[in-house]
């Protein structure tokens, strides 16, 4: 195990640094010797590394957004091999490269943590062992060995003989019941955060690669962290208990406001944006902005929430314009066209009476003086106005009725011999 942890010790003396920096600040507040400032000192480890990975984590969500845009087109492909999987594989991995993003980028963020967890795990087991390491030296491995949580030793692990949890000053059962009681928490908090991607942030209406991974690891880590748990250090299963925790609370965060396109998580962000528009009468900040900027940009490739959306708005009165923000006036209005595009558009003015047939064969038009009116007129529309002209011959309203079929004044058609 030294020759191990020696080999390591590019990430393990960096993590033991850290802890014994972060122990000092709680050791002088708690005491040196407690669980308390051990403990804290392991949950403040964990909140720097998750901090240090929020840009990777910005890019995983990237990634995933790029797969959700992909979704079309993979189901394009879906339904033209669907009696080839290999090809139909063939072809997805060839969509993927060419858009620049991987089905596995969701995995990012643990592979990540990785090393850090690597290093926390050499380290308490070396404190278990008794041996030092990094810059935790001899008092603080003393230190580090009295501290209890919850009347389990730092150092202690659920496999632990009766023997040696004696010799870290505890009980076999009380170090049993409180690591069992962190596996289940580690192994329910990990099945809750990736159920909650699943059910409310996923567009399940396109079955891919993707959502096969997504439901193989909901139950898949769960098990593991049950499965190896058992020979983690306590020291090791708040650690992973903790950065459990932050994944469920930034997932949460995230899925509020920044939900997949086409997921149960959009279609309660809209509702409560267009609640929010239709009352205030405005967007509100800049991701809202964005939002609606986007949907706006989509045109004809809108989903069903989206175009609920924007319908909304229009019923309301509203306009989403293509920067994001929403006008609100009679002059103008959005609608949404058949092929999905919202053009923003002026109401028709409404247009004057049409003529009667009698009036447009007589050429007879309106004083210009006389205003428009779009009441029915008390006159009858046949009657002819009194001193009207009668249309010469060759004029414009001959023609018409010569047109219409009828001769007026002059010879008329011959009928057609009837046959005999």
């Amino acid at each position: 195990m030294d020759t191990i942890a020696s080999l390591f010790s590019f990430i393990t003396t960096p993590v033991s640094w850290v802890i014994v920096q972060f122990h000092k600040v709680y050791g002088a507040i708690f005491g040196a010797d407690t669980g308390w400032a051990w403990g804290l000192s392991i949950v403040s480890l964990v909140i720097l590394i998750r901090i240090c990975l929020i840009p990777l984590f910005v890019k995983q969500i990237k990634a995933t957004r790029a797969m959700q845009t992909l979704q079309p087109e993979m189901k394009k492909i879906q339904e033209r091999y669907k009696n080839d999987k290999q090809r139909q594989s063939e072809e997805m991995m060839k969509m993927y490269k060419e858009a620049g993003t991987n089905p596995l980028s969701s995995c990012l963020p643990i592979l990540a943590q990785s090393p850090f967890f690597f290093a926390l795990y050499h380290v308490l087991n070396s404190i278990a062992n008794g041996d030092t390491i990094g810059v935790i030296n001899e008092s603080l491995l003393q230190s580090a060995q009295k501290a209890h949580i919850f009347g389990a030793p730092l150092a202690a692990k659920f496999t632990d003989s009766a023997s040696d949890v004696t010799a870290l000053d505890a009980s076999l059962s009380s170090v049993r019941i409180v690591t069992a009681i962190m596996i289940v928490l580690m192994s329910a908090s990990q099945f809750f955060t990736q159920r909650q991607l699943m059910t409310k942030n996923v567009d399940t209406s396109v079955k891919t690669p993707f959502m096969q991974q997504q439901k193989m690891l909901l139950y898949v880590f769960p098990v593991m962290f049950a499965v190896f748990g058992i020979n983690f250090p306590v020291g090791v299963l708040v650690y992973w208990l903790t950065t459990n925790v932050w994944t469920m609370g930034q997932q949460m965060y995230v899925i509020r406001n920044n939900p997949t396109p086409g997921s149960k998580a959009q279609a309660a962000y809209l509702e409560r944006l267009h609640k929010h528009v239709t009352n205030q009468g405005k967007i509100r900040g800049r991701g809202q902005k964005a939002v609606v900027k986007a949907i706006v940009a989509k045109g004809r490739d809108r989903n069903d929430y989206e175009r609920k959306f924007i319908n909304g708005l229009s019923k309301a009165g509203l306009a989403a314009q293509p920067d994001g923000t929403v006008v609100k006036g009679e002059t103008q209005t959005a609608t949404l066209t058949e092929d999905g595009e919202v053009t923003t558009v002026t109401p028709r003015r409404q247009q004057p009476k049409r003529q009667s047939k009698s009036q447009r064969q007589s050429g007879t038009t309106k004083a210009a003086d006389e205003p428009t009116s779009l009441t029915k007129s008390d006159e009858p529309q046949d009657a002819k106005p009194a001193g009207a002209a009668k249309p010469k011959a060759g004029s414009g309203g001959g023609r018409s009725k010569a047109q219409s079929g009828q001769r007026k004044g002059g010879p008329q058609r011959p009928k057609s011999p009837s046959k005999k």
